[in-house]
């Protein structure tokens, strides 16, 4: 690895799970239009984030982490965006109460449009066509219009995070998030299912003990009207993130100002690759997935790669095991995390490994593995002496049946009812809500 780093040093290694485009030139003249852009973030929020992510790997705080599998550009309006607000804002309240733990949130949204596939083309009744890589490089209509890489896409993705960021920081800085009116996060579809019924519960007693403290103090909670909220995104699509790459004011180094925090992919994240080489430059913090093929030894160069300073808050390792292979795969990996002396954040994501598909075809995951899989994690760290500070979920604030089992306990036939997801199955308001029961009684 050389020590010499530009934002496009990446274009000469390898770069996995690119869009193939048929005109250069086009190309070129959309990312020098997004390169004169303003940011969409800014460095004083990135290194907010990092202060706070450091935090919470020395155990003062936990990372929820949840939003769509793959973000749509017709879910860019005021409805999708409160409704996945709401679940997260109500997720986060929960681990609050119940763990007595300061809680970072983070949405994968405003950003997260390019996905990786198994395969670069698909073929339906004798027909191959591109595969859909995510709104941000094609559509998901089976047609050669729709399926072409399109560059004007970068242009509408960056237009439709602006949008999303702008209405997110409205919300959380205009009263919406305020604890004294918790009645803004109702989603009004849940309001008599078992998940909600807790819920409300928990905000009685927290209701009370606002209004108590407000009484001995004799002066209202002014900390308690707004909340931090981040954005993050999977970094795939290298042209548009080297597009979004800023020198700070402060000389400090580059940042990625498309978002707070951007991970590597368990598919992009070769230790000679494009990836890894733009992922080291930039100065937000980072993510990066782990699966099952990742090896102690490499788990160790990546990381002295991507934190050459060791800084604590820089690098979360988000792993990805499924329930039936975690205990064969975490223990090494913490363990020899831990013995290195090396600063991360631990993060679990519960979804990814455990995707499975019905007799039918659907692609699915059951609630059970997704439960399973996050009891292991907080055991086998808790056994390393490492700690689990966070977790990263798909799931959305509709009322989807995407997700096999969970309090409603859907089943394959519930499944066609409302699935939606074009890419991955989400959970649904009241599995993440359950689900953020399951987690606050871990953390305690």
């Amino acid at each position: 690895m050389t020590t010499h780093w530009t934002p496009d040093s990446w274009q000469q290694k390898l770069a996995q799970q690119q869009p193939i485009y048929e005109d250069p030139q086009e190309v070129q003249a959309t990312l020098e239009t997004l390169g004169k852009l303003p940011p969409l973030v800014t460095a004083w929020e990135v290194d907010r984030l990092r202060k706070q992510l450091a935090d919470a790997a020395a155990g003062n705080a936990f990372v929820l982490q949840g939003g769509d599998c793959s973000e749509s550009f017709d879910d860019c309006n005021a409805a999708s965006i409160l409704r996945k607000l709401k679940v997260l804002i109500q997720m986060s309240l929960v681990l609050i109460c119940r763990s007595h733990q300061k809680v970072i949130r983070i949405g994968r949204i405003a950003g997260q449009y390019a996905k990786p596939r198994s395969a670069h083309m698909e073929t339906r009744d004798g027909v191959e066509l591109p595969s859909y890589r995510g709104d941000i490089v094609n559509r998901s209509g089976f047609t050669e219009k729709d399926r072409r890489p399109n560059p004007d896409l970068l242009l509408r993705a960056y237009e439709r995070s602006a949008l999303t960021i702008n209405y997110i920081r409205a919300l959380s800085e205009g009263g919406f998030a305020d604890l004294h009116h918790p009645e803004n996060w109702d989603l009004e579809f849940v309001r008599n299912t078992p998940g909600s019924r807790k819920y409300q519960e928990l905000l009685e007693r927290l209701s009370d003990a606002i209004r108590f403290m407000e009484v001995v103090s004799e002066a209202e909670l002014e900390q308690l009207t707004r909340v931090d909220f981040f954005t993050s995104h999977e970094g795939l699509h290298l042209l548009f993130e080297q597009a979004v790459t800023r020198t700070d004011q402060r000389k400090r180094g580059s940042y990625n100002l498309s978002t707070h925090l951007p991970w590597i992919g368990d598919r992009t994240r070769a230790i000679d690759g494009a990836h890894v080489e733009y992922f080291r430059g930039i100065r937000n913090p980072i993510g990066m997935k782990i699966g099952p093929s990742m090896a102690a030894d490499e788990l160790l160069d990546l990381i002295r790669v991507l934190n050459p300073e060791n800084e604590p808050g820089r690098l979360t390792l988000i792993h990805r095991f499924g329930a039936e292979q975690i205990g064969a795969h975490l223990p090494q990996l913490a363990d020899s995390v831990h013995r290195a002396g090396l600063n991360v954040l631990w993060s679990c994501d519960p979804m990814h490994g455990n995707t499975q598909a019905t007799r039918s075809g659907i692609k699915t995951r059951s609630f059970d593995d997704i439960t399973a899989e996050i009891i292991s994690a907080f055991r086998i760290h808790h056994e390393a002496g490492t700690r689990l500070s966070g977790i990263h979920l798909e799931l959305t604030g509709e009322d989807v049946t995407e997700c096999l089992g969970g309090p409603a306990n859907l089943t394959e036939v519930d499944l066609q009812r409302d699935y939606r997801s074009q890419v991955d199955p989400r959970l649904n308001y009241e599995q993440a809500m359950e689900i953020a029961f399951l987690i606050a009684e871990q953390m305690k």
